[in-house]
């Protein structure tokens, strides 16, 4: 998916209106060098003037290469001698020798966009701004992200019972999953999946998803991070209030975008309406193969007792648990690295 038709088109709308004001500037700065400097007027309206008169002898010759090429080697040589003459004037007054010429904001694609039929990196700078945007998170993953997570903050002495690892050794791997989930995203041959964390508050769990996200729309594909809580009031308005068009399209957005964040899955209301949302967006994204990552404090077990059994069946089917426990960072003001010097930022669940 990435961008939206209208979201391209609002990128295209974008260069066209640069492409109108450098034109604008252009002509500004040629009134003003024309009312101050005359002679420059003269020189580029000889240049129009020596141009077609030089297409006309081309036309005119006899066609043999002699004929052809002198009005050529005549014209290179008058050009030559007016630009020089244009330049010296330009720097005489204080002006820099480009200062009549197109002013572009990006230079390699020339405010097109495009450079041999490939997106720019500007444009590619634009799309991630947009994405960014509808993210949601744009703020938090300034802080929260691959580069900024520190091992050492979780707990190497203490052994789960059930996985034999400690809470390091444990995220250990699933720092690995996490990163092959991203690395593996855009690639052809990658293997479709879904991820879901568990575990109690202040583990890492929303900052992993975090983590996953920053990554994603750095190499512009859309990902929209909402609360289960905030995604349950977009469906609500969507399916009660059919003059809410915002929330209709935020309704497709959510099942389009190429990454779905769940954040906090069970802390929402529970009832027929929200099962049933749940379990049709879920299933509309499997269908399509979009990709959803959910982030919850409930176990599988407690998952049954409180959705539905098909949608729980989905989730145990076409999801990756991975289990995240450990001590509530959020309480951890010890700094082991220079890397991390605010704890407070590091973990939201």
């Amino acid at each position: 998916m990435s961008l939206t038709n209208m979201q391209y088109d609002e990128i295209i709308r974008s260069y066209n209106r640069i492409q109108l004001e450098n034109k604008r500037l252009q002509n500004e700065r040629i009134a003003t060098v024309y009312s101050q400097i005359p002679r420059i007027k003269e020189i580029n309206d000889e240049i129009s003037s020596l141009s077609l008169a030089t297409t006309r002898a081309m036309l005119l010759s006899n066609n043999s290469p002699e004929d052809s090429n002198k009005p050529i080697e005549e014209f290179k040589k008058k050009l030559t001698l007016l630009k020089e003459e244009r330049i010296k004037l330009l720097i005489e007054n204080g002006y820099k020798p480009d200062y009549l010429d197109m002013h572009y904001h990006c230079n390699d694609c020339k405010d097109t966009g495009y450079i041999d039929n490939k997106k720019c990196h500007c444009f590619k700078k634009a799309e991630i701004e947009i994405l960014y945007n509808q993210s949601n998170i744009r703020e938090i993953l300034k802080s929260e992200n691959f580069d900024n997570f520190n091992l050492d903050y979780f707990n190497d002495s203490d052994i789960d019972s059930v996985t034999g690892k400690s809470p390091k050794d444990n995220m250990n791997s699933v720092l690995n999953i996490c990163h092959n989930f991203v690395d593996n995203f855009s690639s052809p041959d990658r293997k479709y999946n879904n991820l879901l964390f568990f575990g109690k508050t202040g583990v890492g769990k929303t900052y992993l998803t975090n983590c996953i996200a920053r990554e994603l729309l750095d190499q512009s594909i859309s990902v929209i991070y909402l609360s289960a809580i905030g995604l349950f009031d977009i469906l609500s308005s969507a399916g009660f209030d059919k003059s809410d068009i915002d929330a209709k399209n935020k309704s497709q957005q959510i099942t389009d975008c190429d990454l779905l964040i769940i954040d906090d899955l069970g802390t929402e209301l529970s009832n027929s309406f929200t099962n049933s949302a749940l379990f049709n967006k879920i299933n509309e994204r499997l269908i399509n193969k979009k990709s959803t990552i959910i982030s919850t404090n409930l176990g599988l077990p407690e998952l049954m007792e409180r959705y539905s059994e098909r949608l729980t069946s989905r989730l145990a089917k076409e999801y990756t648990f991975m289990k995240i426990y450990g001590d509530d960072l959020r309480h951890n003001r010890k700094v082991k690295s220079s890397n991390w010097e605010i704890l407070p930022f590091f973990l939201t669940n």
